[in-house]
């Protein structure tokens, strides 16, 4: 029973609310209460500070939340080796990317790993934003960028080129810019990460490194919409080669600036701090990390075509 308190207790707080994580596993708000309550009475300590909008985790639930995630996916872990047997993989794995990385790579090796393992189901949340994964209960989450939260466990995917591109069409009516500061007299589609506001595009490294503020019409949170955008010939954009290579391939949007290259970011995969993980989510990471490895080198042979 205490096991089960746990896992409600990170339902709620994965939910926000009693009364969400009630409806999510057919409970009724009375008994979340009465259950939540045990729980803490077990601990004896407050676990959430609640009131009638809005629910936070004290410093002690905190602790347990951070720590109960991997209890029960050794827990999980151990109950499927032992029903289905040690080569069997079972149980739910919660991931998060983001949109265009999430569309393609992503969502095919997961339709890949869940067809080599049918016991195991994976939600997958594509948001381009800042995503709490702790608070939010994910597994593994996709991200571009240096890590702010040092108490993730992080496991680098390799650092991946950004390309200035737009469509021919774009550059037919508004020239093409020869060097970094001629974006500033061009359109350029922006994205937003979260309160993060991406306008300012970096060019080159060292002492040769420059940046460059960009303006555009259009402002977005959606990094698959912008990449539509351009194609559609709206403005320039700056985006990782994952999402543009086979566009560039194909000829539909073209390379700019490729002396003035962008120092690529990295591409980190990140877990929730604890002291396993599930070798469900083991066997998916690796599957996520050997996807990326076959995308970036078909990238790479992309690129080389698209601009020969």
């Amino acid at each position: 029973m205490l096991l089960d308190n746990i896992a409600l207790f990170l339902k709620i707080v994965e939910k926000g609310s009693l009364a969400a994580a009630g409806r999510e596993i057919g409970l009724s708000p009375t008994t979340v209460s009465e259950r939540l309550a045990a729980l803490e009475a077990h601990y004896g300590t407050v676990l959430l500070n609640r009131t009638t909008r809005s629910i936070s985790l004290t410093d002690e639930g905190r602790t347990l939340a951070e720590g109960a995630r991997g209890v029960l996916g050794e827990v999980e872990d151990l109950d499927a080796r032992i029903r289905h047997g040690a080569e069997t993989l079972s149980g739910p794995i919660r991931v998060s990317a983001p949109v265009d990385l999430g569309r393609s790579i992503v969502s095919d090796a997961i339709a890949k790993f869940t067809t080599e393992h049918p016991a195991i189901s994976v939600e997958l949340s594509l948001s381009d934003g800042y995503t709490d994964i702790v608070r939010e209960g994910f597994d593994i989450a996709l991200r571009f960028g240096a890590v702010a939260d040092s108490t993730l466990r992080v496991r680098s995917l390799g650092n991946i080129p950004r390309i200035v591109c737009a469509a021919q069409s774009y550059l037919d009516t508004h020239g093409t810019p020869l060097r970094p500061e001629d974006l500033t007299d061009h359109n350029c589609l922006i994205m937003r990460f979260g309160v993060t506001l991406d306008n300012v595009w970096r060019f080159g490294s060292g002492d040769r490194g420059q940046e460059v503020t960009v303006r555009g019409n259009k402002i977005v949170n959606d990094g698959s919409l912008m990449r539509q955008w351009a194609l559609a010939g709206h403005g320039i954009i700056l985006k990782s080669e994952l999402d543009v290579a086979a566009d560039i391939r194909e000829g539909r949007l073209m390379p700019l600036l490729t002396e003035h290259a962008p120092p690529p970011p990295p591409l980190q995969m990140m877990f929730p701090p604890g002291r396993a993980q599930p070798r469900r989510v083991k066997a998916l990471a690796q599957e996520l990390a050997d996807a990326v490895s076959r995308k970036r080198s078909r990238s790479c042979v992309a690129l080389a075509d698209g601009q020969a």
